[in-house]
């Protein structure tokens, strides 16, 4: 019997995509060797690769003046791979200092050149996000970054800022394709894919082609967008398994109403939980603004910590697992990415009511 995974990531996929990888990973579609092993170079991983991209264009909308692709690293490393190519002497970039991830990047690129913190919501514990309209660029602004959903303290931009000529990038890890986003809006989106997409491995990469014109180009290789864009992401050798995992996770997506359909899935699932919190006496309690809360990670707390240790004892003896919060902030949390089944939220939804009753 499978357990019901609320890890923050990697974290749970589709039964169904499981289930193909296992039937497939010896002999892929009858071809006589796996996907894995097959070269990068053409041939059915380069078919395979274009059916994924043009599947992800078709989901997300990507406008065809965008370049998509796959690389290595995780959001860590666009964390530097950003700047490094776009916070060019004499530019600022402007960083939503919201939370553990964002923070991150913005201290990562105040290493290469001059950031500001257009918000930094550090004495409210990052439990809110600024009004998308009050949002102005600085002057001489390279561009504006933002994290549209903190995986470790539940937070989740619900609108974005219009910046005008000012490239807007975001790191859409752990939200994207939980609903439709007007890619039109972004100069760049990316995410590490073992979210809502795949395994652990592979980072998306979506940017307008034209934000290579402001690039610093005297970059190594790996480091420069501009090569990774002309070889479409197969510079080097690409993260294979976790790709041919996003293909089939997409396929799965599409078949399920696309991002509007996984919209639907994310208000019904976190519904339940969140009618479970605001509904307790006292006993369940959010600490992150209503009007910001995330779909896709549900961070509460109980009245003492021991209380919290019981819960996340208790629940994993039901087979539900990563309930604990992060090491960092502590309390409890659950991640309900797009493949985790709505009858899993519902038996912890029901386990929530039955821990209160008991120990309210």
């Amino acid at each position: 019997m499978r357990k019901k995974n609320f890890f923050a990531g990697p974290s749970v996929l589709p039964v169904e995509v499981l289930e193909q990888l296992r039937d497939q990973v010896v002999d892929y579609n009858g071809e006589g060797l796996s996907m894995i092993e097959a070269s990068h170079r053409g041939g059915m991983f380069e078919n395979m690769y274009d059916e994924c991209l043009a599947t992800l264009r078709r989901l997300l909308n990507i406008p065809d003046d965008y370049d998509v692709y796959f690389l290595g690293g995780g959001a860590t490393l666009q964390f530097t791979m950003i700047p490094m190519n776009f916070l060019l002497p004499g530019k600022v970039a402007d960083y939503a200092k919201t939370g553990s991830w964002a923070n991150k990047a913005a201290s990562d690129a105040a290493k290469i050149g001059k950031v500001n913190a257009f918000f930094d919501d550090k004495e409210g514990n990052y439990t809110t996000l600024p009004d998308p309209k009050s949002i102005k660029p600085s002057e001489d602004s390279a561009y504006l970054y933002l994290c549209s959903n903190e995986t470790i303290g539940g937070i989740e931009w619900q609108e974005f800022p219009d910046t005008g000529d000012v490239p807007l990038i975001a790191d859409m890890s752990s939200d994207i394709l939980s609903r439709p986003v007007d890619v039109s809006k972004f100069s760049m989106i990316y995410g590490g894919v073992q979210k809502n997409l795949g395994p652990a491995g592979a980072t998306l990469i979506i940017m307008k082609h034209s934000m290579l014109d402001r690039r610093n180009e005297n970059l190594t290789a790996y480091m420069d967008y501009g090569l990774h864009a002309k070889n479409k992401g197969l510079y080097n050798t690409p993260p294979v398994f976790s790709i041919w995992a996003v293909k089939l996770v997409l396929d799965w997506v599409e078949k399920n109403g696309g991002a509007e359909g996984m919209l639907k899935r994310a208000k019904e699932k976190s519904a339940l939980i969140y009618d479970v919190i605001d509904s307790s006496s006292s006993f369940y309690r959010s600490p992150v603004d209503k009007r910001y809360r995330s779909r896709m990670n549900i961070v509460f707390r109980l009245p003492s910590e021991d209380l919290e240790k019981k819960f996340v004892e208790e629940s994993t003896k039901e087979g539900m697992l990563g309930l604990k919060g992060h090491r960092s902030v502590g309390g409890l949390r659950a991640s309900l990415y797009n493949a985790l089944p709505y009858e899993d939220v519902v038996a912890l939804r029901d386990f929530m009511v039955e821990f209160e009753r008991k120990n309210g």
